[in-house]
């Protein structure tokens, strides 16, 4: 039988990629302690492994294919092909930022300051390629963890991956400019992509991956209206682009049906009461396909 051989992140992103996954119809476990997960599709062969390491598998093709940041793509300078973008993290649904940040206190105010200065990072290729771009020298060491407690006694800044910003307040630091925003990235080695199967595969996969994405914080909602009333509960009801509208078997009621922002559903339901919708029903959704 044919396989893909895919990388997903271990760690931090774990969770998340696996709730991914099962909401494109992929369910995975593993125990604490094993790095290959089982999953109810025999055409896949899956590997944890850390997402810093994964493009670099997928460049060499010991992988056929990977999740992981843009972020580490580029530091590990991976000629692969981007599938798709996936567009999460491990505490939101937004991009994550590479920033230069110092100490509150610091005289350092922009990039040009950091010339000849210290500065620690895991993303040590993408930084030294920014800061030359700005025609800055610096050092740039690699850092181990626990990167925002070295300023200011270990070194003068360092540049580390942020998603809200909320890590750099709680240990006194600001951002001074953004090297890079960085999403998750489906990416494939380029010989796995030319093999037809592989690349259908990985589509496939692309396809129900970015649906799950998509379908995230948004439900279905359908009722039932009389016929005198659906004017005044079109007028309520927003849609992605138009509600479908139903006829009922030998009635003059129609049923309508409508995907929206879980948001809206709440504030929505009771107005659509009001309006003369009955039978509202509200259901999650696991994936939206365009």
């Amino acid at each position: 039988m044919k396989k893909l051989r895919l990388g997903l992140p271990k760690g931090s992103l774990q969770e998340k990629t696996f709730l991914l996954f099962r909401k494109a119809g992929y369910h995975l476990h593993v125990n604490a302690r094993s790095y290959y997960p089982t999953v109810n599709d025999p055409e896949l062969e899956i590997l944890l492994m850390r997402a810093q390491e994964i493009p670099r598998y997928v460049h060499e093709g010991v992988l056929d294919a990977g999740l992981s940041g843009l972020d580490w793509i580029l530091e590990n300078e991976a000629d692969v092909v981007e599938v798709t973008d996936l567009v999460y993290s491990k505490r939101s649904a937004r991009p994550v930022r590479l920033v230069l940040a110092v100490a509150n206190d610091s005289d350092i105010r922009e990039v040009r300051d950091l010339q000849g200065k210290r500065i620690a990072t895991e993303l040590v290729n993408v930084t030294r390629r920014y800061l030359a771009a700005q025609g800055v020298q610096a050092t740039v060491e690699y850092s181990y963890g626990a990167t925002e407690v070295k300023v200011p006694n270990l070194v003068d800044a360092i540049a580390d991956l942020t998603e809200t910003g909320s890590s750099l307040r709680a240990n006194n630091l600001r951002a001074i400019a953004t090297i890079l925003e960085s999403t998750t990235k489906l990416h494939a080695n380029r010989t796995a992509w030319k093999d037809p199967w592989k690349r259908e595969k990985l589509q496939n996969l692309a396809v129900l991956l970015t649906g799950a994405l998509r379908a995230e914080g948004m439900v279905g909602l359908k009722m039932n209206v009389p016929g005198e009333r659906i004017a005044e509960v079109l007028q309520v009801l927003p849609a992605m682009k138009q509600p479908t509208v139903s006829q009922l078997f030998n009635s003059d009621w129609v049923a309508i049906e409508t995907i929206l922002d879980e948001q809206q559903a709440r504030d929505l339901i009771p107005n659509l009461k009001r309006a003369g919708a009955q039978d509202i029903i509200e259901y999650p959704l696991n994936k939206v396909i365009p």
